[in-house]
């Protein structure tokens, strides 16, 4: 039999108040920190985009989610009306996915992704809030083979990615251990590098 559910007790108010002021002051910190990161990652897509090239991105569970809300922002819009924006989520095709995934190991679903379709001058947005992800380090490795420059979006110390990335690569590290206060903050950066990208591009 299912262990039954019990209504507890709980101050909502309280634990909501928690989650708000927990929230702003992590925004309130890494606006000290990532503002420049950011800027820098944004003019690297800006100009990639404009050359014809494109955006891969990609990620696991809510970080999967923040890839294809990126990518979708830049292939539709974000708030100006202008063309479409060359962007591909790596998180969506579930053929691909799971043939890859059965056949070799989940630790590729990326990395084959970026093999075969990434190109010199393309850039990975690479998400993960551990930095850990081990699907995502390789996908960074493919992209970094093949002369694809990375952003990647972490948390806490930054873990294996930071460890991997090129002078060339950019990394947004929210310091911040708690994943949901790092989600909150990668949204936030991924609606500045969409706002930014629109301003340089059709502003």
């Amino acid at each position: 039999m299912a262990e039954q559910c019990i209504l507890r007790p709980v101050n909502s108010s309280e634990l909501i108040n928690q989650h708000f002021a927990e929230s702003l002051a992590v925004k309130q910190a890494s606006q000290t920190t990532i503002v420049a990161q950011i800027a820098n990652a944004a003019a690297l897509m800006a100009t990639a985009l404009s050359n014809d090239n494109k955006v891969l991105s990609c990620g696991n569970g809510g970080s999967a989610a923040d890839a294809q809300h990126f990518s979708s922002e830049l292939v539709n819009r974000f708030e100006m009306e202008r063309p479409p924006l060359a962007a591909v989520a790596l998180t969506t095709d579930s053929s691909n996915l799971t043939s890859i995934a059965n056949d070799y190991s989940y630790a590729e679903i990326f990395s084959k992704q970026i093999v075969a379709l990434g190109q010199p001058g393309d850039i990975l947005l690479a998400i993960s809030t551990s930095g850990n992800s081990a699907n995502v380090v390789r996908a960074i490795a493919s992209a970094q083979e093949k002369n694809i420059c990375v952003v990647a979006l972490t948390g806490g110390d930054g873990g294996e990615i930071a460890k991997c990335l090129n002078d060339a690569d950019i990394e947004i590290r929210v310091e911040s251990n708690r994943t949901a206060r790092i989600q909150e903050v990668h949204l936030l950066a991924i609606h500045c590098l969409c706002d930014v990208i629109d301003q340089q591009l059709y502003g």
